[in-house]
């Protein structure tokens, strides 16, 4: 049979070539971005302008004076004012390779050769087919899932999640969720979150049950939860349509739970039938393992499992048993060529370079960078980066008094020194990293030295 004209393209040695001639030249641009620098005369009015027109437009100002140059080097960014900065937020998670990676520049290249920019669920090409396929062939693992439905972003993800199970508990309409939980800012994953900051003048719909999140301090925490999840059950008995939950609070401050405090309320749940769905949007190919439920050993008991951040798009997984009829779930978008495309390479780096599992890369940035925030905390900056939480990729601290004022002040300390990072929590209020997979000892060195000084400046 002749060979299909799209196939011509993305098999053409000539495009090939080109492609790799383009990866070749953004590298060795890239050699030169080695190390903080601090912004050049010579470009700090044009990317002022640049940063009080974002604002404008949006009518907000940006948080930090941050626009890329496009380009970058691993946990390395350039801005458009000259600097470069140590980049450990990744754009909330997004950029788990760092900047400028050489493989997935290329597939970013190769997935714009398409007809089209955008597949849609109705219209999908193959980047659409392979990136579902992978992600099914990871969440598989340990699990009953078995669908997924890719779409563009957490919020979108986490609202088909809701959907499903409405659909599954018809008509049940009440949401089981965590104190202190982030779900996304549509108007229903607000509701769902737990901070009034996210809702201010919205109406309250009184759909959400809180149950406390895990707390290291207290010995009962496990019990006291189960029982406010036992009391909520036998008030709402039917009318209960999930127990949605993060497997490490992000928003609400970077907090991990033991296993033991899964399995005990998602037991109760399952023994009432309320679906169990969690939400990996952040912690998805962060945790050591590509899901969080894997690392946990929860698979069994997960109905619905929502991703996007590093995968580039997002997608909600879930089993046959609580699969959608049709017409439920749809969308025009699916995600673009290049970022299916990217994410799927992305995955697969991840899982041919040994970054997962006991001893994986993803282990050992985690135990030296906790180490390096601890050996602070215990010397130069005695009592000044408190309580190191989290797992993997993502770890938080409270620094300073703990109060959101400190907080700030130090973001922006560490912003001017040339680190990057970012709030969570509300009270105490906390900084977290989202540290690069491919980050190397000498580039946590430099966030030690930088996180010193910008501590000490201020204590």
């Amino acid at each position: 049979m002749e060979q299909l004209l799209g196939q011509k393209i993305s098999q053409s040695d000539k495009i090939k070539s080109k492609i790799q001639d383009i990866v070749n030249a953004v590298s060795k641009m890239s050699e030169n971005i080695d190390g903080p620098r601090p912004p050049h005369e010579n470009f700090k009015e044009s990317s002022e302008k640049w940063v009080q027109l974002a604002g404008e437009n949006r009518g907000r100002p940006l948080f930090y004076p941050y626009i890329s140059s496009g380009l970058g080097n691993g946990s390395y960014v350039e801005l458009m004012d000259g600097s470069v900065k140590l980049d450990l937020v990744c754009g909330i998670g997004v950029h788990i390779l760092g900047h400028s990676h050489p493989e997935i520049l290329q597939a970013e290249l190769e997935g714009s050769l398409g007809d089209v920019v955008f597949q849609g669920n109705l219209q999908p090409g193959q980047e659409y087919v392979d990136m579902g396929e992978s992600i099914l062939k990871l969440a598989k693992k340990g699990s009953q899932l078995s669908h997924v439905w890719l779409t563009t972003c957490g919020s979108r993800a986490n609202e088909i999640a809701l959907k499903i199970c409405r659909q599954k508990k018809s008509p049940a309409r009440m949401i089981l969720s965590m104190e202190k939980a982030f779900a996304g800012r549509t108007t229903m994953m607000a509701e769902v979150s737990d901070n009034p900051g996210l809702k201010e003048g919205l109406p309250e719909y009184n759909e959400v049950l809180r149950v406390p999140f895990y707390d290291h301090n207290d010995p009962q925490s496990t019990e006291k939860s189960l029982n406010v999840l036992k009391g909520y059950i036998e008030k709402h008995k039917d009318n209960i349509c999930m127990f949605m939950t993060e497997l490490m609070q992000g928003e609400g401050g970077y907090r991990t739970a033991p296993r033991e405090f899964f399995v005990t309320l998602f037991d109760f749940c399952k023994s009432h039938g309320i679906p169990v769905v969690v939400d990996e949007i952040q912690t998805f190919g962060r945790s050591g393992e590509f899901f969080a439920f894997q690392k946990l050993d929860l698979g069994s008991y997960i109905d619905v499992c929502t991703i996007a951040k590093c995968a580039q798009v997002a997608a909600t997984i879930y089993t046959s048993d609580i699969k959608p009829k049709a017409g439920l779930v749809s969308g025009t978008f699916a995600g673009s060529g290049p970022a299916l495309k990217a994410g799927r390479a992305i995955l697969n780096h991840l899982e041919q370079n040994h970054y997962m599992g006991a001893g994986g890369k993803i282990e050992q940035v985690n135990k030296k960078f906790v180490q390096m925030l601890n050996d602070l905390n215990e010397g130069s900056c005695k009592g000044l980066l408190r309580d190191v939480d989290g797992f993997g990729l993502m770890l938080g601290v409270t620094p300073l008094d703990g109060s959101k004022e400190k907080m700030i002040a130090l973001l922006k300390s560490l912003y001017e020194n040339g680190l990057i990072c970012f709030g969570c929590g509300r009270g105490p209020f906390r900084i977290r990293f989202l540290i690069p997979a491919n980050i190397t000892d000498a580039e946590i060195d430099v966030a030690r030295s930088i996180l010193e000084k910008s501590l000490l400046e201020l204590a």
